[in-house]
């Protein structure tokens, strides 16, 4: 397996498929000095090794202040109830809760991995477009990007005159049974075109840069769909 290891100033990959479990989106953690925060869980049962992972990196477990749960399918959200009980606060928009706090199987998707989600409390509740999230001294921005599921966000943070962009499932896949929207995908995509990141942290294949990597991986699923 892969190490943990950092992708840019403050912002590292500490699971995902090559690094704790096959079946893990990837895992991204934001340091914000004296707070940290997680993009995603993973499927839930690597937990305690995205842990040791962050230790690992010189970073301290105990200050995970927030996971932010960018959509609610299962390979993104199965690892929310265990890092709520170490003190994280679980965030996501208000048109996941289904998935997330309701535990809903035709949303999160539980059955295609085997697994038994367990819905968790959402301790911040983002809504429209999102509000900012302060991560330590480090503003984590939440854009609603909706259309692989209702209440995707995709959050970026701005670090040494670099965009970093964590978009989450941009590829699909769709359906309409957990509530798929292809016009508001394509709108969604032209939101993150527009924003020109310099990173893409992508929720299953990596970490795209620079810049032209970014908006030509982007425009291909666009042509795909």
């Amino acid at each position: 397996m892969r190490k943990p290891f950092k992708i840019f100033h403050r912002v590292y990959m500490v699971g995902g498929p090559e690094i704790t479990d096959e079946r893990d989106c990837c895992v991204y953690l934001v340091d914000g000095g004296d707070e940290l925060a997680l993009v995603d869980a993973g499927v839930g049962d690597s937990c305690g090794a995205i842990l040791e992972n962050i230790r690992s990196l010189g970073l301290d477990p105990a200050l995970l202040k927030y996971v932010v749960a960018t959509h609610g399918h299962i390979d993104h959200i199965g690892g929310l109830r265990y890092f709520q009980s170490k003190g994280a606060k679980v965030v996501c928009h208000e048109l996941e809760r289904g998935a997330v706090a309701e535990g809903r199987s035709e949303l999160t998707g539980a059955r295609y991995y085997g697994v038994k989600y367990q819905p968790v409390t959402v301790d911040v509740v983002l809504s429209g477009e999102c509000p900012d999230l302060f991560v330590g001294d480090v503003a984590l921005y939440c854009p609603f990007t909706p259309g692989h599921t209702p209440g995707g966000i995709s959050p970026y943070l701005d670090l040494k005159g670099t965009r970093i962009l964590f978009g989450q499932d941009i590829h699909g896949p769709f359906d309409p049974s957990w509530g798929s929207d292809m016009d508001q995908w394509r709108k969604s995509m032209q939101r993150l075109l527009e924003l020109k990141a310099d990173i893409l942290c992508e929720g299953h294949f990596g970490v795209y840069k620079p810049a032209s990597q970014v908006k030509s991986n982007i425009e291909y699923y666009l042509k795909q769909y």
